[in-house]
């Protein structure tokens, strides 16, 4: 369509020039102009004619189609109390490849009151360009286009809502894999529209059993057996899990497979850029190679971005890359039909886990602290007969080029994704956030129990390619504005890899220029035929698995294996109090009144003069009734770790407040060891998020303070300073909540107890001594 009164506003906030919306860059600035098309869940209201401008910037384009028009412009966000009745979509963010993501919200008026309308990011759409004009439509309906896909793209769809099960029904929103107007497919990619919630009602996997039958009609007949099969045993309560029922699909996916023969190149390129002294970044292949399986006979590539500047990036980059292709090399002498997939990923976050112990074991072997330590980012890529696996720590990126689409697959660990991960904020209003991209978590500076990779797998029936590369070239979105015009053509065999990575690697140096860049680029080739022998179904194949209940109530989780790796980032357990209250025997309560009354009453008559005599408040610190900031400590070796609330280790720098007026904010470092003056607000039956925690610094740790504003690297870092051993400082009761929450906070060893023994008092002065240090344009640890 083309509207000749609608104009695409440029981004650049020294522009802003009015744009024809089928223009790519700005007609004024060359800007690239950003194309965000949105879905309204508008839920049967009109919004309005195709052509009309919606709350001043929101081009409608079909019913519920959306333009924003105004992209500079960050949308509105949703009011704080509403966020709990979006929060699937943010906690569900790891799988954004499948579910949309919230972009913000437009206010429209009904009446007299004014209603929010949410709108979702990325929805599944097919666009067709002109140059005069475009045609926006939404992909088509799974049911609609199973009849044509092939035998290999209908069991991948299957696999991918199997995938999708456990953490949509763990949301209360897995009825959305059984509405077929929701249910869309890209390409090879499913896809949902939006998200539909199941109030009390509770969802099975015979529902979905159910809902797959009515495919087998037109499943392909190398399948449609197996497939049948499947939608039984579902039926009957014979697969009782999701990761059953992915096993049972990966058995059709490996016969299918076998048949198959892909080609893959793999082509490198490392560049110091034109603002940096040396590249700390690292590459396997060595930057300018170029290799083919076959004759090759495995295929990896690996991209690694140093942190640390002048005190070692370069040295942990290049010693992970080395670290992890030797592990990896072993794993890929297996015979294909010999690995299995769960294993395989847990192989890979291994390596991860083995090069970041290589890593600390270095710092420390060179006493390497705060600053001085060395670290790296990690992105990796192994493909595997008719899969990708991809490994991942940090920020730098993978993404999924199909003729159907730019997809990243990995998910920063920053601090932004991490707040929208545990349903705190919006992505786009995350991002805005003061260190919102400083990293927290990577390659060597901390010790594997704390570390956390990532990994998951694709399957693969089309041509595509994987890229990897750091943030030299994937910052301001320079992947998505070009991956049509330089990734694409080489899907159309237009172009040769080689070209594609020196031409990307060209546009990194022009167009950012502010860090070093590497890119690894993995072009997958695939010519498919209908197999001759066809997948059987055998029960027998899922009975070594764990049988648990295949019903699952809205909001519930299955617990964490103990010990082992995540294979993707978890939807994190809703804390919300249950609806069901737990009962609890009377003369348990009263029994329990008892006892914490009378050792209320104790603590009362000590603390108010006792055998030791009354203390006088600490100077600086409000007076808390019936609360004593100081307690009589136990001596060391009394309790255990487990028992003392009162005392938390940071595993990574924490934002506090100083107790001046007005309070200034200070960094407390990882590593650093904090007594909880008033620990009991910890454990009150009834809390204020607002009420604060007084803290005094046993011990100031080590992490790195270096905050970076990713969105213009060469501005001047505002750092806070560092707090002082001794200090008291305030942290609200919620942010202490959302660290724990984080495992960002822990109880530290009986050593550590050991050294934090109460202080005698004193005026608590301010602290206001900024930490020295050079600019890091790379962040480390987060500052809350």
């Amino acid at each position: 369509m083309e509207n000749d009164a609608a104009n695409l506003y440029c981004p650049n906030e020294l522009c802003q020039a009015p744009n024809p919306i089928t223009h790519s860059f700005c007609q004024r600035c060359s800007t690239s102009l950003p194309k965000r098309f949105l879905w309204a869940v508008a839920d049967g209201q009109n919004l309005g004619n195709p052509g009309e401008i919606l709350a001043t910037r929101y081009l409608v384009i079909d019913k519920y189609i959306l333009l924003d028009t105004k992209p500079g412009y960050l949308p509105q966000t949703p009011d704080p109390e509403k966020l709990q009745s979006i929060r699937p979509y943010l906690r569900l963010i790891p799988y954004r490849l499948h579910v949309p993501q919230v972009y913000g919200v437009v206010s429209l008026s009904n009446g007299s009151q004014g209603q929010d309308i949410l709108l979702l990011e990325k929805p599944p759409l097919k666009i067709i360009y002109s140059a005069t004009s475009f045609d926006v439509q939404l992909c088509g309906e799974l049911t609609t286009a199973w009849r044509e896909a092939t035998s290999m793209r209908q069991l991948n769809w299957l696999w991918q809502i199997a995938q999708l099960w456990q953490p949509l029904a763990s949301e209360g929103v897995a009825s959305s894999l059984l509405t077929p107007q929701l249910l869309r497919v890209e390409g090879s990619l499913v896809r949902l529209l939006e998200l539909r919630y199941e109030e009390d009602s509770v969802v099975s996997l015979a529902h979905l059993g159910e809902f797959w039958q009515q495919l087998v009609s037109t499943a392909k007949p190398a399948i449609a057996e197996f497939v049948k099969e499947i939608c039984y045993a579902l039926i009957k309560g014979e697969i009782h899990t999701a990761e059953q029922l992915v096993k049972v699909l990966d058995k059709g996916l490996s016969t299918l497979g076998r048949s198959q023969s892909p080609a893959i190149t793999i082509a490198t390129v490392s560049d110091t850029g034109p603002s940096r002294q040396r590249n700390e970044d690292a590459c396997y292949p060595p930057s300018g190679s170029i290799i083919s399986k076959p004759p090759h006979s495995s295929a990896l590539a690996i991209v690694c971005d140093g942190i640390g500047g002048h005190e070692g990036g370069n040295v942990a980059s290049n010693l992970a890359i080395e670290t992890i292709q030797q592990q990896v090399q072993e794993l890929t002498k297996v015979p294909y039909d010999h690995i299995d997939p769960n294993s395989l990923l847990e192989d890979l976050q291994r390596a991860a886990a083995v090069a970041n112990d290589k890593i600390s074991q270095r710092n420390d072997s060179e006493s390497r602290q705060g600053r001085q330590r060395m670290g790296t980012t990690l992105v990796m890529a192994l493909p595997v007969a008719h899969e990708m696996y991809i490994a991942h720590v940090g920020d730098s990126r993978a993404y999924w080029i199909t003729r159907h689409g730019c997809y990243q697959v990995t998910l920063d660990d920053d601090v932004a994704s991490r707040e929208v991960r545990l349903g705190y904020a919006i992505y786009r209003d995350a991002i805005q956030q003061g260190a919102s991209g400083s990293l927290v978590q990577a390659l060597g500076m901390s010790p594997s129990s704390s570390l956390h990779p990532s990994a998951e797998r694709f399957i693969l029936d089309e041509d595509c390619i994987f890229l990897l590369c750091s943030d030299g070239l994937s910052d301001f979105d320079r992947v998505e504005q070009h991956w049509e015009t330089e990734i694409l053509p080489l899907i159309h065999g237009k172009t040769d890899a080689m070209s594609v990575v020196e031409r990307l690697l060209e546009i990194a140096n022009t167009q950012n220029g502010h860090d070093n860049v590497t890119i690894a680029l993995v072009h997958y080739q695939f010519k498919y035929s209908e197999p001759q022998t066809k997948p059987q179904f055998v029960l027998s194949d899922i009975s070594d698995m764990a049988t648990v209940s295949s019903v699952y109530p809205a909001k519930t989780l299955q617990p964490k294996t103990e010990g082992g790796y995540h294979q993707k980032t978890q939807v994190i357990p809703d804390t919300q109090p249950s609806k069901r209250p737990n009962f609890v025997p009377l003369q348990l309560i009263i029994l329990v009144g008892l006892v914490l009354g009378a050792g209320l009453l104790g603590t009362l008559w000590m603390l108010n003069g006792g055998i030791f005599g009354k203390k006088e408040n600490e100077p600086g610190v409000p007076t808390i009734k019936n609360t004593p900031l100081e307690k009589s400590e136990p001596a060391v070796g009394s309790s255990t770790p487990s028992d003392r609330l009162d005392l938390i280790e940071t595993a990574t720098d924490i934002q506090l407040l100083t107790n001046t007026s007005p309070p200034q904010q200070a960094i407390a470092p990882a590593g650093s060891i904090l007594r909880i003056l008033n620990s009991q607000v910890i454990t009150a039956q009834q809390q204020n998020p607002d009420q604060l925690l007084y803290v005094r610094i046993c011990s100031v740790g080590d992490g790195v303070t270096s905050p970076t504003n990713l969105s213009d690297p060469l501005a001047p870092i505002q750092r806070n300073p560092a707090v002082k051993a001794g200090e008291v400082y305030k942290l609200q009761l919620s942010e202490y909540q959302k660290l724990s929450q984080a495992q960002d906070i822990s109880t530290p060893s009986q050593e550590v107890i050991a050294k934090c023994q109460p202080q005698p008092n004193r005026t608590f002065a301010p602290s206001n001594q900024r930490e020295s240090g050079s600019k890091q344009t790379k962040p480390r640890y987060h500052t809350e």
